[in-house]
């Protein structure tokens, strides 16, 4: 049994129901996930995933931040110190498709010439933009950081399934699960301003 794998898998799944239910204490569970998916990460050789923990930190970080601190007008209707759940516009979504195959492309090729231990270079790259992609936008509390998770659970199956995790897989096909829910709730919070 793999225990790093066992750990992270809890962490993660707790990290990501709370976000998912608008808990703010996410975030606190979300550090000790980040510590857990570093350590991981380096055993299995996916050095994307690996290089990027520290900005997966930071966005946590931002994110602990924005949904406690909102600025006038983004306030929650149920509670004036949360951050209420609000969407991008098309543009704002083009941006983020565009900007996520770009770095996508370029982190894989990138990751390709520069460890060529990576056994997914280019599957790795997408996982790991997609999730940072997906939690900048959940930091800011946008809606479509959900459909991001959608797509960031389906791939990390994948690749997960590739490298011999035993319990990630599992755990992704739960995120699958939460993810959905996740959408459907974040969308009565925005139409509640909450």
């Amino acid at each position: 049994m793999n225990w790093i794998d066992l750990i992270t898998s809890f962490f993660g799944l707790v990290c990501v129901f709370l976000a998912g239910r608008n808990s703010k204490y996410n975030f606190w569970v979300g550090y000790l996930y980040t510590a857990a998916l570093f350590v991981l990460f380096l055993n299995k050789d996916l050095y994307a995933s690996l290089l990027l923990q520290p900005v997966s930190l930071t966005i946590n970080i931002l994110g602990h931040y924005r949904w406690t601190h909102p600025k006038e007008g983004e306030q929650s209707s149920e509670d004036s110190k949360s951050l209420k759940v609000s969407k991008l516009d098309w543009t704002g979504r083009g941006m983020v498709i565009a900007a996520v195959f770009i770095i996508a492309a370029a982190w894989g090729l990138l990751l390709d010439k520069l460890f060529p231990a990576d056994p997914h270079p280019y599957l790795d790259s997408c996982v790991t933009v997609l999730i940072l992609m997906a939690q900048l936008l959940s930091a800011m509390k946008k809606w479509e950081c959900w459909i991001l998770w959608l797509f960031v659970n389906i791939t990390q199956i994948v690749l997960h399934l590739s490298v011999g995790n035993i319990f990630m897989p599992i755990v992704c096909g739960l995120y699958l699960i939460n993810g959905l829910w996740s959408l459907y709730t974040w969308s009565k919070l925005y139409n509640k301003k909450a």
